[in-house]
């Protein structure tokens, strides 16, 4: 692999929900620029993630846990510091939509705990016990992935949106809270992007042959990749944002920057 320009040369990172997409384009895209990653998921395909980054010449572990779970949160930075002997960067990545399809009244409140608990407390932990990890390996940064969804409705389901809502003011808290530690916390939030979280929508579109249909709402008329998040992760983790903090970055391709029309479903026409 080689690192391209070293952004992360002597870092090592945690990336949550590593075993594909975002977290998985981070993983090779964090090693490339000089990381040791970690790359953590429920899934046991993490292992995949890791060899991959090992096979394009990187270094990297696979560690499953679940993101929401405080003590496999501790576990994770404790083996940072146990392996590589530091933490300096933390992608708290993982993320999940829940079971709800369709409007808001779909969704009870078993899914809408479920949602919160991977998308909105998994950050927090990440905060919370990689922080003070973070401040003694002599600085460095937290990055949580919202979303588009987060910064208006119509983005995605309600327990997920209002979770990613969450996400982006948990970014502006901590950054406050962590004042003075040389830890700094900041978010990106993607617009639609191909991976497996959208691959229902990706696959209809296709077997319709409307594949050319999808990101038409945004000012580029595309979806995106996850390589395109990855490197805006990389960025914000990166001593390139070393002025950059509490800031959640929009990756959408211009979407959030309407406010597009939207209809519940199922709302009459009028």
């Amino acid at each position: 692999m080689g690192a391209r320009s070293g952004a992360l040369a002597g870092k090592v990172a945690c990336i949550t929900g590593a075993a594909s997409g975002i977290g998985r384009a981070s993983a090779l895209v964090f090693a490339a620029e000089g990381a040791r990653v970690i790359c953590f998921d429920r899934s046991e395909i993490v292992e995949d993630a890791a060899e991959a980054v090992r096979s394009a010449g990187g270094e990297a572990i696979a560690m499953t846990g679940d993101a929401g779970e405080e003590a496999d949160v501790v576990a994770l930075v404790a083996r940072a510091q146990d392996d590589f002997g530091a933490l300096h960067v933390f992608f708290a990545n993982a993320g999940i939509t829940g079971t709800a399809r369709g409007g808001f009244f779909d969704s009870d409140a078993a899914n809408w705990m479920e949602v919160l608990r991977v998308n909105l407390v998994g950050p927090f932990l990440a905060v919370k016990h990689a922080a003070p990890a973070i401040e003694a390996s002599g600085g460095g940064a937290i990055v949580c992935t919202a979303s588009v969804a987060g910064l208006r409705s119509g983005a995605g389901p309600a327990p997920y949106s209002a979770s990613k809502a969450g996400v982006i003011n948990l970014v502006q808290t901590a950054a406050q809270q962590l004042a003075g530690t040389g830890v700094r916390v900041n978010g990106v939030a993607p617009g639609l992007i191909e991976t497996g979280m959208t691959a229902p929508l990706y696959d209809s579109a296709r077997a319709r042959g409307l594949e050319d249909q999808i990101g038409l709402l945004n000012p580029l008329g595309r979806g995106g990749e996850p390589g395109e998040i990855a490197r805006a992760a990389l960025f914000l983790a990166s001593d390139a944002a070393s002025y950059v903090n509490g800031h959640v970055m929009a990756v959408d391709g211009g979407l959030s920057s309407s406010h597009p029309v939207t209809r519940p479903p199922g709302a009459p026409r009028r």
